[in-house]
């Protein structure tokens, strides 16, 4: 699976994403909420994941009187794993450097 760069708004995209369900999926304006960004930082992400396999999307069936039908975002199972290795990573990153800022050994 090819990489992207995981900027803070990006990780705030794949928290969003790891926190849908199937009850209540992820779908663009729901994401720009969840992660507290507009539409313009959002949109362009959700398109990298999806050019780099990190995410499906899908149309909403259905009933939807006076709103265009949603488009739904779910990460894959690679996705999945590579945006908990990062949230991982990051946790990591960031324990280090508190270490080192409180004086510990890093």
């Amino acid at each position: 699976m090819a990489s992207i760069r995981l900027t803070t708004t990006t990780i705030r995209v794949l928290q969003a994403l790891l926190a849908a369900t199937s009850d209540q999926p992820a779908w663009g304006l729901s994401i720009c909420q969840d992660a507290d960004l507009g539409s313009g930082t959002v949109y362009p992400i959700l398109e990298r994941l999806l050019a780099h396999g990190w995410i499906t999307a899908r149309e909403e069936t259905g009933d939807h009187p006076g709103r265009p039908p949603r488009r739904y975002y779910e990460l894959t199972a690679a996705g999945r794993a590579s945006a908990h290795a990062a949230l991982e990573a990051r946790r990591a990153r960031r324990s280090s450097s508190s270490a080192r800022w409180a004086g510990g050994t890093a």
